[in-house]
């Protein structure tokens, strides 16, 4: 399976030359971002670095801002594979003007440059994540952007050892300029002839008009985002994001002269240490993943930012610098080992926040304008991370606060700021209390999920065991399902929550609320012929006794309505876990077992015509067998 050897991508042409052009462009970025900035940080008097330290990271992000709405455009108009040789070409160009402005020794006009590679990544960005979707298959998309975010972030390292180490050897009489410029040309060079290896991908909208206004042109795109809120929460979300680490990285030099003592290679040290914490999450949320786009594993991810920002702050507000300033002294020293591990954690949760938004935010655009969904996210990226500029200069420029303060009071600010997005989109909190279930008290494997149509409306029709079959079924099921349950457990506290999120049906008998009942199965009729996939348990209660109980006629009613196929499906080793009624109801007395081995068999698909009662409940028997 796809999701279970993400690496094995590397060895596709489909992914191998993009991931690498990329790859390549993130660390020239950082090469000369971050020689530009340590030799800032440690040549000028503390005010002066700190002010241009903080020009230089607005610099370079604000092209992302003033030009990513035409970068959208061009890329859903034409060829993704075309477009990037060209902008490939020009980081060429870029290059040669940025290795004069480094010999002219003239700061102002080194920044000029960076502004003029933060163009170049404005009109690469879209094309970066809506190419992905164009060459990878579904199961494939999340670990395709775990293993970008980890390749841009090993980059974006490696870039800021070579970048800090060589402009410690950049004072007079020393080659380290001359090193510079040769490892900014060849990565250069390479980078355009790596990317003539990726394969073509179609324009989407070859007959766009261009609309070179940006502030129309943003409304627009904002308006057809807002249509979809999830995509538009989620581009909130990867902003945010990118205001944190922003925030983070671009105080660490100061960080380490002011508050740490230490040097350059110190730097090189806790940047080192990020980059490698959000590689690695990136890597493990391809793996938890299991081929999905996880959204339960954004919580965690925002959870562990604030609470590890919180120690961090603590860390290094608590820190007391040794006499030497070099890596060995601050390693011997109390506290360092804490600010290290912190600032991985930090990178680690970050991989888990991102990279499942991202793959939202592509799969659920639609494909003809993929891209500019993509720039408007760029747009608020780079909005956000001026934000994260200007927040730096008043904090620690016109308030007069410290580092580790300025650490507190984001990581506060991240709390804020999840509660927020998880409120406007309760998916995410449905998706983790599914995570979490599926990774704790329950192992879930499955048979036959691939009879499930990709699309489509169908009708599954499950064996109703414990309280969170649903849950269950939800967490394996690739399409999102909505579920006709009955009323009172569709009531039940939390779960309710979950359930109104995911668009389930609450249903009683004719008896009990005939308004309900009818307004129900007009619900159903209209979700399916929306093309939904719908799931009914037709026993209608749980069964008190572990075995299957008459299936009702309400699925024949349903069927002759909207003829649609029916998936019958069982839950296998459900019967005796905590949310079932053996030995009496749930919940009501210790479980006899608190983690469960459960199974979800899928049957092949059944044509309506031959979809009665009796029929799937003899199949839904079969495929449960004696694995109650």
């Amino acid at each position: 399976m796809a999701h279970k050897n993400q690496l094995q991508l590397l060895a596709s042409r489909r992914f191998l030359p993009f991931f690498c052009t990329q790859s390549l462009g993130a660390f020239n970025d950082n090469v000369f971002k971050n020689a530009l900035i340590v030799m800032i940080a440690f040549r000028l008097a503390t005010d002066e670095a700190n002010f241009l330290i903080n020009l230089a990271a607005g610099l370079f992000i604000l092209p992302f801002f003033l030009f990513s709405a035409t970068a959208g455009q061009v890329a859903d108009k034409v060829d993704k594979s075309v477009l990037i040789r060209r902008i490939k070409l020009a980081e060429i160009g870029i290059v040669l003007l940025g290795i004069g402005a480094l010999y002219s020794g003239n700061n102002y006009l080194c920044l000029g440059v960076l502004f003029l590679l933060g163009v170049q990544s404005a009109f690469f960005g879209p094309v970066k994540y809506a190419i992905l979707p164009q060459h990878l298959q579904k199961a494939e998309l999340v670990g395709g952007n775990a293993l970008v975010e980890m390749g841009t972030f090993v980059s974006i390292l490696t870039g800021t050892i070579v970048g800090g180490l060589l402009a410690g050897y950049t004072g007079e009489g020393q080659s380290g300029l001359l090193w510079i410029s040769a490892v900014l040309m060849t990565t250069a060079i390479s980078g355009y002839l790596v990317c003539r290896k990726i394969p073509a991908a179609a324009a989407p909208a070859p007959d766009l008009k261009l609309n070179f206004n940006p502030v129309s042109q943003v409304g627009q795109v904002l308006k057809e985002a807002v249509k979809k809120p999830a995509v538009f929460f989620a581009i909130i979300g990867i902003s945010w994001f990118w205001l944190l680490g922003a925030a983070y990285l671009t105080q660490i030099p100061s960080l380490t002269r002011n508050v740490l003592g230490g040097s350059e290679s110190l730097v090189t040290l806790l940047l080192c240490c990020f980059t490698i914490g959000v590689a690695v999450g990136s890597l493990l949320c391809g793996r938890l993943s299991a081929g999905r786009v996880e959204l339960g594993l954004v919580p965690i991810g925002a959870a562990g930012l604030t609470l590890v920002g919180m120690l961090l702050a603590s860390a290094t507000g608590n820190y007391q610098p040794p006499a030497e300033t070099t890596v060995a002294a601050f390693w011997a020293s109390d506290g360092s080992l804490g600010i290290l591990i912190n600032l991985t954690l930090i990178g680690i949760f970050g991989g888990f926040f991102i990279v499942p938004l991202y793959a939202m935010m592509q799969e659920r655009s639609e494909a003809s304008i993929r891209a500019r969904i993509i720039s408007l996210n760029n747009i608020f990226n780079a909005l956000f991370m001026v934000v994260a500029a200007l927040l730096g200069i008043v904090f620690l420029n016109v308030l007069g606060a410290t580092i580790p303060q300025f650490f507190l009071v984001i990581a506060l600010m991240n709390a804020a700021v999840a509660i927020f997005v998880f409120t406007k989109v309760p998916e995410f909190a449905m998706r983790l209390l599914i995570w979490l279930l599926s990774h704790t008290m329950y192992r879930v494997k499955h048979e036959g999920l691939e009879r499930i149509p990709a699309e489509g409306a169908a009708i599954i029709a499950c064996n109703h065991v414990s309280y969170v079959d649903a849950l269950l079924l939800a967490g394996a099921v690739r399409r999102p399902i909505r579920f006709i349950m009955y009323k009172p457990i569709y009531q039940i506290p939390v779960l309710h929550f979950i359930f109104k999120t995911s668009r389930a049906i609450p249903i009683c008998s004719k008896q009990q609320d005939p308004e309900g009942y009818a307004k129900a199965f007009e619900e159903i009729e209209q979700g399916l012929k929306d093309g939904d996939l719908l799931c009914i348990f037709p026993e209608g209660q749980l069964t008190k006794t572990g075995e299957l109980q008459p299936f009702k006629a309400g699925i024949e009613k349903i069927l002759e309505r909207t003829p649609v196929p029916v998936i019958p499906m069982a839950l296998r080793g459900l019967w005796g876990s905590f949310f079932s009624h053996k030995d009496g109801h749930a919940f009501s007395t210790l479980p006899r077992r608190f983690w469960s081995r459960v199974c979800v068999v899928a049957g092949k698909p059944v044509e309506a015509t031959n979809a009665n009662a009796e029929a799937l409940q003899e199949t839904v028997l079969d495929l449960r067998g004696n694995h109650r």
